[in-house]
């Protein structure tokens, strides 16, 4: 079955559980599915910060995953309105897959999280946008149609999903945050299927 890659960077938990959310709202597409992958921390001395199998959660994410994938969902959560150094950094390591063009056509969608509720939510939606254009992706955010847009009062915007995480990161994500999660998922996995058919 195409897989559609949710690429994340998680701290504290909070953006895994949106991925997580996330593949749900995927595998409800028939003939679809997740594949959950994480990226490392980095040390600021350019030491490596991780060892090349992390201890739990999503495996480390390569090349072939981005060239495996159908569509692509990436994840961080925000620093100072922008997305965390890990994810940038593996980002800048896809210049092959850019010269190659192996992501062109391919539909993908953004989610972060935030510890609070003006803290930089859709400007690092916006920065995870920017490379994925580069290599000639389909953007798709989360459209007005989704109810729960209409009433969220965490997280939740149209250029993709969103959670408050809280002060001491420990707010769970809430039952409209994960609606949305779910949504996006779905959206995302559906038109992977509708591109494929149409060999674009």
């Amino acid at each position: 079955m195409p897989d559609i890659l949710i690429l994340y960077y998680s701290r504290h938990g909070a953006v895994q559980g949106m991925a997580q959310q996330i593949a749900r709202g995927v595998e409800t597409v028939p003939g679809m599915q997740a594949r959950l992958r994480s990226v490392p921390p980095v040390a600021p001395t350019f030491d490596p910060a991780a060892e090349s199998i992390p201890a739990s959660g999503a495996p480390y994410a390569t090349a072939d995953d981005l060239r495996e994938c159908a569509g692509l969902a990436l994840g961080s959560p925000t620093r100072f309105g922008n997305m965390a150094a890990p994810l940038k950094y593996f980002l800048d390591t896809t210049g092959a897959p850019w010269i190659s063009g192996t992501l062109v056509g391919k539909p993908a969608a953004v989610f972060t999280s935030t510890s609070t509720q003006h803290g930089g939510q859709e400007s690092t939606l916006l920065s995870m946008m920017l490379p994925l254009l580069h290599h000639g992706m389909l953007i798709l955010g989360v459209p007005y149609t989704e109810a729960a847009l209409n009433r969220t009062s965490s997280g939740g915007t149209p250029y993709g999903a969103s959670h408050v995480a809280g002060l001491k990161s420990d707010s769970p994500l809430t039952a409209d945050e994960k609606e949305l999660c779910q949504a996006l998922g779905k959206r995302l996995a559906i038109a992977a299927r509708q591109l494929a058919h149409k060999g674009i």
